[in-house]
């Protein structure tokens, strides 16, 4: 069975490792282990009788929900099928532009659908900064950008660098289009956050994409919302499928966006489970984890880490995302997700074997 190049591939891990997925430990889905809330579970459980129905063509209550928890009027939201389906809908407003920027290493999904749409990419590098802070700025792209456009994610995958407000402001008015990906936004409490949300009714060319499955954990129901000009989202409704967002997906999402309870209990838990992961991988010979804002780290790896994705599997039952997929990182960066206590240790107890007995081997061979 082949790999794919993006995390959370559960059958693939399983089969290298010889046992049942639901025995892997996953650290290559950046997913919140804290859910999905129970607010969720039942708002699924008390839909199961309208599966029976069509889901409501314009997803009215939905967009009420998401209306209030942004204060932006309904029409400027359009709900998707995951950040998927609406990352395809940007690439064909993309691909009508002379070139579009992004910052690298970048997100697989992005390079699918610019692809498809024949978009002209031009590759602008991320300083790693290894060991340095978190809030970062966006670099000076040297170009005539009029008829470009900007597909950028804050905060940013795999790094976890969070780019400042102010840094990403003045892209409003070179670019013709700038979208930026806010997928794991939400990992910060609101006055930690550097969203753009509240610009985009000034800004015509802006398009926020936002994703509701990792912070509430819930991949499985594939949800997703872009926020941007009624008259651009009208344009994307005529060339998607009907009814993309099935009605168990709809009705948890409003229930995941009235649980303040677990919004405020996720931010409280995050920053010290990632603290102690960064410290406990950090102390780790040959490992050098990147400073983040959410809820994975980035590591670089004196090691082959191919290699040792493959011996956390087979030794462990732990997977971890190896950066392959990523031309700029390759076989010495990998990226693991911040889970509960008991697994992060799990984790590092398991990195630091691997570590000795590499140090061993080094030896025998030195």
């Amino acid at each position: 069975m082949p790999q794919q190049a993006h995390g959370g591939n559960l059958a693939w891990a399983a089969a290298l490792a010889g046992c049942s997925p639901d025995a892997i430990v996953d650290f290559s889905a950046s997913i919140s282990p804290l859910g999905p809330p129970n607010s969720v579970i039942a708002a699924i459980v008390s839909q199961l009788g309208n599966l029976r129905n069509y889901p409501d063509p314009e997803y009215g209550e939905l967009r009420l929900a998401l209306s209030h928890f942004h204060q932006i009027p309904t029409e400027w939201i359009l709900p998707g099928n995951g950040s998927a389906e609406l990352l395809t809908l940007v690439g064909r407003e993309l691909g009508q532009l002379a070139a579009t920027v992004l910052l690298t290493p970048a997100f697989g999904d992005y390079y699918r659908t610019l692809a498809a749409n024949n978009a002209k990419v031009l590759e602008f590098p991320v300083d790693l900064g290894i060991g340095q802070g978190n809030i970062s700025l966006l670099p000076d792209f040297g170009l005539e950008t009029s008829d470009f456009g900007l597909l950028l994610n804050n905060p940013h995958n795999p790094t976890g660098k969070l780019f400042s407000r102010e840094s990403v402001l003045p892209y409003l008015e070179k670019f013709a289009l700038v979208v930026i990906d806010e997928a794991f936004m939400d990992f910060l409490p609101p006055e930690a956050e550097q969203s753009l949300i509240g610009l985009v009714q000034e800004y015509e060319n802006l398009v926020i994409l936002r994703s509701l499955t990792k912070f509430y954990s819930l991949p499985g129901l594939r949800l997703g919302y872009a926020i941007a000009h009624p008259d651009r989202l009208a344009k994307w409704k005529l060339w998607r499928d009907p009814w993309p967002v099935n009605t168990l997906a709809a009705a948890a999402a409003i229930a995941a966006l009235q649980d303040t309870e677990f919004q405020y209990l996720t931010w409280k838990w995050l920053p010290e489970a990632r603290n102690q992961l960064f410290q406990g991988v950090a102390s780790i010979p040959g490992l050098t984890p990147l400073e983040g804002t959410v809820n994975y780290l980035l590591v670089e790896s004196q090691q082959s880490t191919s290699q040792l994705q493959q011996q956390l599997l087979q030794q462990h039952q732990i997977l971890i995302r190896d950066c392959l997929s990523f031309k700029e990182l390759g076989d010495r960066f990998f990226r693991i997700a911040v889970r509960t206590q008991s697994d992060n240790q799990r984790l590092l107890t398991a990195l630091i074997r691997r570590s000795q007995e590499s140090g061993v081997r080094s030896q025998e061979y030195g």
